[in-house]
């Protein structure tokens, strides 16, 4: 079996002396897991996290973890380097990326979403634009927050808090029984931190530690 695509080397975890377990996540068909040969020796083209390139992943059976042959063609993380909080939103949406998207079903926007934020947080607000990549992975998961309209009443305006049981929208009168249980907009990571945990306790898994990190910067 052998599937290509392009691909975002999200994560390396070194086996043995020499290989590496490559998580990347690709276009077509969203996270792979591969063993990288030779990958912590490596001298040229050596593969690093925040890399985009061509991702080639074979394996003898569907169930075997495979192997990837992994060519480069860019490193998003570079201009990263001197950035702490870009630096910090990037691990947190990797890790995020890594613990909720199932393997092998292909997520091709939110890989283009992903690909954008890492080239505009080398020039911009690294805390916004990552707001709107989480809102992005929310939707994706079938989080969609709906901002457009009241869920009480329709209106349209003086729409300035959330309800977090439905994530929509609440105009002000609407809110006032309920002050200590909506949320107010615009939206913070805060506010989306709490639907990630929602997702995180339905499938099981803890909030990654470079997530829970980037909430107390």
């Amino acid at each position: 079996m052998k599937l290509e695509s392009n691909g975002i080397l999200i994560a390396l975890q070194p086996i043995g002396e020499r290989d590496s377990v490559a998580h990347v996540f690709t276009r077509e068909y969203g996270m792979l897991h591969g063993v990288m040969r030779a990958a912590q020796i490596a001298r040229k083209n050596r593969a690093l996290v925040g890399q985009v390139g061509a991702s080639s992943w074979n394996a003898r059976l569907d169930s075997q973890l495979g192997a990837f042959h992994w060519e480069s063609s860019e490193n998003l993380s570079a201009p990263l380097m001197n950035n702490m909080c870009a630096l910090s939103c990037m691990n947190a949406a990797f890790a995020l990326l890594d613990v909720l998207l199932p393997e092998r079903e292909s997520y091709a926007h939110l890989y283009d979403e992903t690909v954008s934020l890492l080239r505009a947080m080398s020039c911009g607000d690294s805390k916004s634009h990552y707001l709107n990549w989480e809102i992005s992975l929310l939707r994706d998961l079938g989080y969609a927050l709906d901002l457009s309209h009241c869920s009480g009443c329709g209106r349209t305006d003086n729409l300035n808090f959330l309800s977090p049981r439905t994530g929509r929208a609440v105009c002000d009168d609407c809110a006032a029984p309920y002050m200590n249980k909506v949320y107010r907009l615009p939206m913070t990571l805060d506010t989306t931190m709490y639907f990630i945990s929602g997702v995180c306790r339905q499938q099981g898994v803890d909030i990654p530690m470079a997530r829970a990190y980037l909430s107390r910067m």
